[in-house]
């Protein structure tokens, strides 16, 4: 990584990628910063403390919620809208078809999901304000005080998702994962200094702390571990013969990613869990919203099976998005490739399916174990973790693929180790 790193920085054209890619770091940690007025901080960092959605608010705002900047919805309405997209795209025969489609229509989509993103973004700013109101976070409540409050959010979201768009185009990587990673990184150091008061303090043992260290560092293996692993189906493609040169011949393989999905699945799973919850915080004074508020809870056993079922769920849902395996099998017989043992066409696409749904399942049940994780350790080791599974993956999975896309621009301007 480092030796990517190094050789990046010595191509102009990538390092000024990298140079802009950290500017936009810089604004968006600057946003984080800037509070909005007349919001009782005292009461919403106990309202954050209490847990529930709120704290995941902070964790993917990177602290923002907790001091109530303008960035303090993040780019949530930015995922959610790209979630209803992607599910209207399966279900509505027009969009299918946009999605489908050259540059254009996928522009289309885009311009679709941001319209979404500012109506989620209105919507759930509106509901912020008044859940906020009610609980006595406003210093000088009032209709004009929740509507400048709502259309800040708003703009805050905007503006990260256009910051996201200019890192994807102008930077290196994709933009709105590495905003939701500058995010939860920013905490880190906050972590740390915790952990060392827990230390000095005494209410954490040295055992303990130890014990979390190594259980860390193993857990972070094995996410790398299986974000990279892969199954190879060997795939041989016949001679032909173009004039007087022989074409095929040779031998290749599919890769089938274990965790063909990333980490799209726990997104998902945890943006329709929150949904519920964020619902029913708008009226703090009903029985029944304090019951759903409750079967929601985070820290309880019902919530966790609910959202390990909704990751292995939505795993198997965007793998089928995504990869479609007589897709790949009618490609192979359009170019003459088979899988050795097996006629071309539906018996190969049986076969990629059948591979496929194996090594996803595996997949799931990790992403899903992962997820619950930071319960476990509390057990364990009786430390309150800060960095929870969902924080990991997201960590783990976009610095990877940020790398990939590195080293694939390094590949196309070292011509040379082609020809070794």
């Amino acid at each position: 990584m480092l030796n990517t790193l190094a050789s990046a920085w010595k191509l102009e054209d990538l390092r000024k990628k990298i140079l802009f890619t950290i500017m936009m770091f810089i604004v968006f940690r600057l946003g984080a910063h800037v509070p909005l007025p007349g919001i009782n901080n005292a009461v919403l960092q106990e309202l954050v403390r209490g847990g529930t959605i709120l704290g995941f608010f902070d964790v993917i705002s990177g602290g923002a919620f907790k001091r109530f900047t303008v960035f303090a919805m993040g780019i949530m309405p930015y995922i959610n809208a790209s979630i209803i997209m992607q599910l209207l795209t399966v279900v509505i025969p027009a969009l299918e078809r946009l999605a489908k489609e050259d540059i254009e229509g996928r522009k289309k989509i885009v311009q679709y999901t941001r319209y979404g993103t500012v109506i989620l973004g209105l919507l759930q700013s509106l509901g912020m304000a008044l859940y906020l109101a009610r609980s006595g976070a406003f210093l000088r409540p009032g209709l004009h005080n929740y509507f400048v409050v709502a259309v800040m959010l708003t703009a805050g979201t905007a503006f990260l998702m256009w910051l996201g768009e200019l890192i994807t185009e102008r930077g290196i990587g994709n933009g709105i994962s590495l905003i939701i990673f500058a995010g939860i990184v920013s905490r880190l150091p906050a972590g740390a200094v915790s952990l060392y008061q827990y230390l000095v303090s005494g209410e954490v043992s040295i055992i303990s702390l130890l014990l979390f260290v190594v259980i860390a560092v193993v857990v972070i293996a094995a996410v790398v571990a299986i974000q990279q692993g892969e199954r190879r189906i060997t795939v041989q493609y016949a001679k032909r013969v173009v004039g007087r040169r022989i074409y095929g011949g040779q031998s290749t393989h599919i890769p089938l990613k274990v965790n063909q999905a990333g980490v799209i699945p726990v997104i998902f799973a945890m943006s329709i869990l929150m949904f519920p919850s964020t619902l029913a915080s708008w009226f703090p004074h009903s029985s029944l919203a304090q019951a759903i508020v409750r079967f929601f809870d985070p820290r309880s056993a019902l919530y966790m099976f609910l959202y390990a079922l909704l990751i292995i769920f939505f795993t198997y849902f965007y793998t089928a998005v995504t990869f479609n395996p007589q897709d790949v099998a009618d490609n192979m017989k359009k170019y003459g490739g088979f899988i050795p043992g097996l006629r071309p066409g539906r018996p190969t696409a049986e076969y990629i399916e059948r591979i496929l749904t194996r090594i996803t399942l595996a997949g799931a049940v990790f992403l899903a174990f992962i997820a619950v994780l930071p319960n476990i350790l509390m057990a364990v080791t009786g430390i309150n973790v800060y960095f929870g599974g969902t924080s990991l993956l997201i960590v783990v999975g976009v610095a990877l693929e940020t790398m990939k896309q590195l080293e694939s621009h390094l590949l196309l301007r070292h011509y040379q180790g082609f020809m070794k």
